[in-house]
């Protein structure tokens, strides 16, 4: 058993502390074998999940899965190293997550957010950070990309608000503001949200954004606020679409997800010379 992680709180609930967990050595073989055929062939990608959390927090959470994002036209290439190399591989949503996995134990590759909103680009790969994982020379995500992977795990089994609020907090003030906006695009709603959250959590941190940054958003809300858009879309299914079903399936809402997801480049894997 090797100290990677975090065990399960109280009544199988996930809880933080920096309290490190015995991983099983089937686990982390599997992680290291990964990473290493990946490091090998120069192929671009990060480390986001637990392992980058605690990079940036000092937070260890047990975790079942390596998570490897990388960009769409990057997943193929990919999954034809792990494959060849004797790795199981499967794609459980072409739009955003293949899965690599032996004897019970998996390894995810994200090209980004589940409901098509955000992409990883090469850019995520190029602003990533040195960093050991399971005792290979890795990288993971910066601080930035990492919080904009969390703006969209808003639904009500999995919320990753106290994630974000914990990487502003350990930031003490260094996060790229304007990278974190770009990457949110015109879904800035939910940066100011997650900075709502923040601050009630943290009240005597609130300095830790800067205060251009709030009154930005602020400004943006107030005019959103006096002159409502009568076009403006329904953006619930981007949320959670299981419990916004109602208002597409019943009330006739558009299901912004659904046209999100398609846009997005599926990962296949198929070669131009046939499967891998």
């Amino acid at each position: 058993m090797t100290n990677y992680g975090q065990d399960q709180g109280k009544c199988g609930v996930a809880y933080t502390s920096s309290a490190p967990l015995q991983f099983d050595e089937q686990q982390v073989a599997l992680f290291r074998q990964v990473l290493t055929l990946l490091e090998s062939a120069k192929h671009p990608y990060a480390v986001a999940g637990a392992f980058a959390l605690r990079q940036h927090t000092g937070i260890c959470r047990f975790t079942k899965d390596l998570d490897i994002f990388l960009p769409p036209a990057r997943a193929r290439q990919a999954l034809k190293i792990l494959h060849e190399n004797g790795l199981t591989c499967e794609i459980p949503d072409p739009v955003w997550l293949a899965k690599v996995h032996r004897g019970g134990y998996f390894v995810d590759l994200i090209t980004g957010m589940s409901n098509g909103v955000i992409t990883v680009d090469d850019t995520w790969i190029e602003r990533a950070q040195p960093a050991r994982v399971c005792d290979v020379e890795s990288r993971v995500l910066a601080p930035e990309e990492m919080l904009a992977s969390k703006l969209f795990v808003t639904r009500r089994e999995r919320f990753d608000g106290a994630d974000i609020a914990h990487i502003i907090f350990a930031s003490g003030g260094r996060l790229d503001w304007d990278r974190i906006l770009q990457l949110a695009g015109e879904h800035w709603g939910l940066v100011l949200w997650s900075l709502m959250l923040f601050q009630y959590v943290y009240p005597a941190h609130s300095d830790y954004v800067p205060k251009t940054m709030w009154k930005d958003l602020m400004a943006r809300l107030g005019r959103e606020l006096d002159s409502p858009n009568p076009a403006a879309r329904f953006r619930g299914s981007l949320i959670d679409d299981a419990m916004f079903a109602i208002d597409m399936e019943e009330w006739a809402l558009h299901d912004l997800q659904n046209e999100y997801r398609g846009r997005r480049i599926p990962i296949d894997l198929q070669s131009d010379r046939g499967s891998v």
